[in-house]
């Protein structure tokens, strides 16, 4: 019986169950390391009151996209690509003659990461991404918005491995904003340097 047994579980695990995904390594290291490290730099005990990351914003703006709308596809290819998931494509909101910008036209798009997706972006952007950017020094640590959130940009899509170059014909640049919540620039530096951002020493 219990040989039945086992071959019907092996069966049924076979069959296509959904298996629980891993928690991404990022994470991981933010519940046991990060976490704690803070409490006692912070000198909190409560740890919902220590800054957490909440989501992070992907942006690229193609000003090329009024010229030809092939462009913009090529821009939301490799966000999706990069991100994990669908961006949203970003339209102008009013007519500028001087750039031949038409209102509801096609200059962007942006992807926002939130959970599993967006512990996983972070961690290819920063073994991965930003030691494949030419000539670079470390971050800004001066790229905060004065409410704890910080944005840094890219020169160029294919710094991300996972892009094949011959796909895209042109080079396009990027924003990508982490959102956190504290409110203290020196608090999401700390965070942020934790994580393993390589934000030079100021």
């Amino acid at each position: 019986m219990s040989a039945k047994r086992s071959k019907d579980k092996e069966a049924s695990s076979q069959a296509g169950e959904p298996r629980k995904a891993p928690t991404p390594r990022l994470l991981e290291r933010y519940q046991q390391e990060i976490l704690p490290g803070l409490a006692e730099a912070l000198g909190r005990s409560n740890r919902l009151s220590l800054p957490r990351l909440r989501k992070i914003v992907i942006n690229m703006g193609v000003g090329k996209a009024s010229q030809d709308k092939k462009y913009i596809e090529e821009a939301v290819e490799a966000l999706r690509t990069i991100a994990g998931q669908k961006p949203v494509v970003t339209h102008a909101r009013q007519s500028v003659a001087g750039f031949k910008l038409r209102e509801g036209m096609s200059i962007g798009c942006k992807v926002t990461l939130r959970g599993k997706r967006m512990y996983e972006f972070l961690d290819r952007l920063i073994s991965l991404a930003l030691p494949r950017v030419r000539d670079f020094r470390g971050l800004d640590p001066n790229g905060f918005d004065g409410h704890g959130n910080y944005t840094l940009g890219l020169t160029e899509q294919l710094v991300f491995p996972e892009l094949n170059p011959d796909k895209f014909s042109f080079t396009q640049g990027m924003n990508v904003t982490l959102v956190t919540s504290t409110s203290s620039n020196d608090e999401a530096r700390e965070l942020l340097r934790r994580f393993g951002m390589p934000l030079r020493v100021a």
